[in-house]
């Protein structure tokens, strides 16, 4: 190769270099330290499923957030497996999150109608054909597929069937293989239901929309 063409090439590596750096969002400041209830210590001090290391992508961090949702609204990017609770200030919590299969996955405009500390789960009709049996009601704790707490998510005044949960899965964080609910880790679930109220906003965007991409334009729920 010339050297004409080897400082072309060099040129070209830097622009894209830099190109893709001016797409990367900004971490403002490490992990945050979940506040977790005595209760809490005690059932994840040795919970029932293999500990995973999550990616540090995905793991909880501010970050700078630049779209114009309010402070205290729930966004979720489908495609990055992005949960962003939106702060004051043009920042936002950005916490990694296990979401549903295409074919299963909810997008809309949704509100937390209800809200609860280590739920009993009580499988759907839906889910016990595809995935059962289960029993009718598992009890709360650990080994239950909630998690350590849950955001019932509710269209109105209807429960869309739809949750932000825990999970006894943590591995399965970043990916793409829930029945449409969307996972976090018990520590970042804990540190989310302690920021949200009922009547919190929560907004999924669908796949193919990126949430840096600008503001919501997806279907309302």
């Amino acid at each position: 190769m010339s050297r004409l063409g080897r400082k072309l090439g060099r040129a070209l590596g830097l622009t894209g270099v830099l190109l893709l750096a001016g797409c990367m969002q900004a971490t403002l400041s490490p992990p945050l330290t979940a506040n977790m209830t005595a209760r809490d210590r005690q059932l994840l001090a040795h919970p029932p499923y293999a500990q995973a290391s999550i990616p540090e992508q995905f793991q909880r961090h501010v970050v700078e957030y630049t779209r114009r949702e309010a402070a205290g609204t729930i966004l979720v990017d489908t495609d990055a497996r992005y949960l962003y609770y939106v702060m004051p200030g043009g920042k936002a919590i950005r916490y990694g999150v296990a979401v549903g299969e295409e074919a299963m996955a909810f997008s809309g405009v949704a509100s937390v109608g209800r809200m609860s500390e280590w739920p009993d789960w009580i499988p759907t009709p839906d889910i016990q054909a595809r995935l059962g049996p289960y029993p009718s009601r598992v009890p709360g704790g650990p080994a239950n597929p909630l998690g350590a707490r849950a955001l019932y998510l509710y269209a109105g005044n209807k429960d869309t069937l739809y949750r932000i949960h825990g999970t006894n899965q943590p591995e399965y964080i970043g990916r793409a293989i829930s029945s449409g609910c969307i996972r976090m880790t018990n520590e970042d679930v804990i540190d989310l239901y302690d920021r949200v109220r009922q009547g919190t906003t929560v907004i999924v965007l669908p796949p193919g929309q990126d949430a840096l991409g600008g503001p919501f334009a997806g279907r309302h729920g």
